[in-house]
């Protein structure tokens, strides 16, 4: 296959010097069906809970849905010749369960599954290779209104019977596959902040959809484990290495309690198939831990992933919060640096701007260090494969004749990649490495406005004509993946 395994290659370098990458280490780039690929009723797809949520005045940046998105869906070719032009060697893709299951279980609608043989069929014959993620939050709206998604233990029968569907179609194609996208943010935003579907803020609902959504996780691999026995599977996991703001002892706890009920408290889960003890006690005194039933524990400690998949943008910094502290939730959607409040827990923690970072106009932090501490991490507690399944820049991108010179972006994929090179000679079994994003695509909350791609898509929130024009970060990326990163030193803009 493409996708390699990390090898000791026996240079004697320092730990924080950079090295190739493993010649067999796959450089791709990622993406999600709602953000790109449109057609959001076409070829008999049904709605998915984004398509609702999108129409209600006020919950995305000026009214941006994805009903064309990129238009992927009729663009496929087109984008498929541009990742060989760029020669990607890995392309980690979503399905949409709507488009499969229009009401979330059969019948199958044979024309969604078609496209998605197209795509897998296209990457393979341009030597790519394809990473199939099977859920980006994108859930049927029907099962959404019939029981209430993942607040009800009835969705882990739809959503096995849904991953089985795939598995046996493209277990001959497909290798590699990550189970649930950002559980942790997605049901975070869904359930605690109310700004994704089903729009919630209640802390006891939270939690126990969120230990469904874990089983689901565990029936999605524990099934996969008969229907792809040569296969490799894991969740992708948003995670932010959390930094204390000061050496003094209060911060020290809440940055602990942060790295306990924002990371561990579903990496645990995943690679032990146990909540870390202190979270879980702190939520049993405060009558909001999530109802257990007998055999679930169980489940969860029977499906221990092959890898890891990290989603890494940024560190985030934690300061004591007391009691009666801060607990404001709000996102910055505008793209307005600096308007981005502190939040928290009270009694737990609440965030801090960290003074040694930079930040983007979202004013999330860039630090490459915190990528290469991150894989650390997860390395040394779970000694599991890890996998960059998305990591890049959102910013504001200008067309000038028919050129983006995007030098910010290349600045910071080079900075993280070689972040990545230096946790690999630290010991990180490093299976690949997915830039967020292909094509630029509709950031679900901040519209077309935040960029991310290598590929430039003319439109805005209210259309465009949807035009690829390849970034200087294309041809950048082009030459890092042809010199399996010698080339990081050298930043070509044309």
């Amino acid at each position: 296959m493409l996708w390699g395994q990390h090898r000791n290659r026996g240079v004697d370098h320092a730990p924080c010097a950079p090295f190739p990458l493993p010649r067999r280490l796959s450089l791709g780039a990622a993406s999600a069906a709602y953000q790109v690929e449109g057609a959001w009723d076409s070829d008999g797809k049904g709605p998915s809970v984004w398509d609702t949520f999108s129409r209600v005045p006020g919950t995305t940046f000026m009214g941006s849905n994805g009903d064309v998105a990129v238009d992927h869906y009729h663009r496929l070719e087109e984008d498929l010749d541009l990742m060989k032009q760029m020669g990607l060697t890995a392309y980690r893709f979503s399905v949409s369960w709507p488009r499969l299951f229009p009401t979330g279980r059969a019948p199958l609608n044979p024309a969604g599954l078609a496209f998605y043989d197209r795509l897998v069929d296209g990457l393979l014959a341009r030597g790519i290779e394809p990473v199939l993620t099977l859920y980006h939050w994108d859930l049927p709206q029907a099962l959404q209104e019939e029981y209430g998604g993942w607040e009800d233990r009835r969705i882990l029968d739809d959503f096995e019977h849904y991953c089985v569907t795939l598995y046996r179609h493209f277990a001959d194609r497909v290798t590699y596959w990550v189970s649930l996208n950002e559980q942790n943010f997605n049901l975070t935003n869904a359930y605690l902040l109310g700004a994704h579907p089903p729009a919630v803020q209640d802390r006891r609902r939270f939690f126990n959809a969120n230990h469904i959504a874990s089983l689901a996780n565990a029936r999605a691999i524990r099934a996969f484990r008969r229907h792809v026995p040569k296969g490799q599977i894991g969740p992708s996991f948003a995670y932010s290495p959390a930094y204390p703001l000061t050496c003094a002892p209060a911060d020290l706890l809440a940055f602990d309690n942060a790295e306990e009920f924002c990371n561990h408290w579903w990496l645990d889960v995943y690679c032990h198939g146990r909540y870390p003890r202190v979270a879980l006690r702190w939520l049993e005194q405060q009558g909001e831990a999530p109802v257990i039933l007998p055999g679930d524990m169980a489940l969860l400690a029977e499906a221990r992933p092959d890898f890891v998949g990290v989603n890494y943008y940024y560190t985030l910094t934690y300061t004591d919060n007391p009691l009666g502290g801060e607990t404001l939730h709000r996102i910055n959607h505008s793209g307005q640096k600096g308007t981005t409040p502190a939040s928290g827990v009270p009694g737990l923690y609440k965030t801090a701007a960290n003074p040694h970072l930079e930040t983007s106009n979202w004013d999330w932090a860039i630090d490459p260090s915190g990528l290469r501490l991150a894989l650390r991490r997860l390395t040394s507690r779970y000694d599991l494969p890890l996998m960059i399944t998305e990591n890049g820049l959102g910013e504001f991108d200008t067309l000038t004749a028919e050129r983006v010179v995007d030098e910010y972006r290349i600045a910071y994929l080079k900075a993280h990649l070689i972040a990545c090179q230096q946790a690999m000679a630290d010991g990180v079994r490093l299976l690949g490495y997915c830039a967020w994003s292909f094509t630029d695509l509709l950031s679900w909350l901040n519209g077309y406005q935040k960029r991310y791609g290598f590929v430039y898509v003319e439109r805005d929130e209210q259309g465009g004509t949807l035009r690829r024009i390849p970034k200087a970060s294309f041809h950048w990326y082009r030459q890092v993946i042809a010199s399996q990163g010698e080339s990081l030193g050298d930043t070509p803009l044309s």
